[in-house]
């Protein structure tokens, strides 16, 4: 069995270290705890306004079920399919959101890289063109001229 020195250790969770703590410098941290965030509270939302307001409305048109109470017996257990009905539309009414949510993202962000395209270039005059082929033939000849005289 081949013995661990401790200075390869030590070096390797320094090393560990050191990327963590650039990981968190870089912000993705906080992004990704501002997004979990956001994302459970805009749940507690959305389960907010399914539970009280379109379950109840859905349940009127249907005939006036109340859905948390759906539920079928068997044996001794009770199977609340109800709850899970209003869990599948909390869920699509969610994914709802967060599909008009990326489309709107995406549409501003290819709107503002159709505006970086259409942005107009600088026309180079025929002059400038014909100035810097001179410029580059001169270059050239200049190098071969160099390896020439080397040889």
């Amino acid at each position: 069995m081949k013995r661990i020195k401790k200075d390869r250790i030590a070096n390797k969770s320094k090393g560990l270290f050191d990327e963590f703590k650039e990981f968190i410098r870089r912000g993705n941290v906080l992004d990704l705890a501002v997004g979990v965030i956001m994302g459970s509270a805009f749940g507690k939302i959305i389960s907010s306004l399914v539970d009280n307001i379109l379950m109840p409305i859905i349940g009127i048109i249907i005939g006036g079920y109340d859905f948390s109470d759906l539920a079928i017996k068997v044996g001794g257990a009770r199977i609340k399919y109800g709850l899970f009905i209003q869990n599948v539309i909390d869920f699509l009414i969610v994914a709802v959101c967060i599909f008009i949510f990326v489309k709107v993202i995406n549409k501003i962000l290819t709107k503002n890289k159709e505006e970086e395209k259409e942005e107009p270039k600088e026309e180079i005059k025929e002059e400038v063109i014909l100035l810097r082929e001179i410029r580059d033939s001169l270059n050239s000849s200049k190098k071969s001229t160099r390896s020439a005289k080397k040889k």
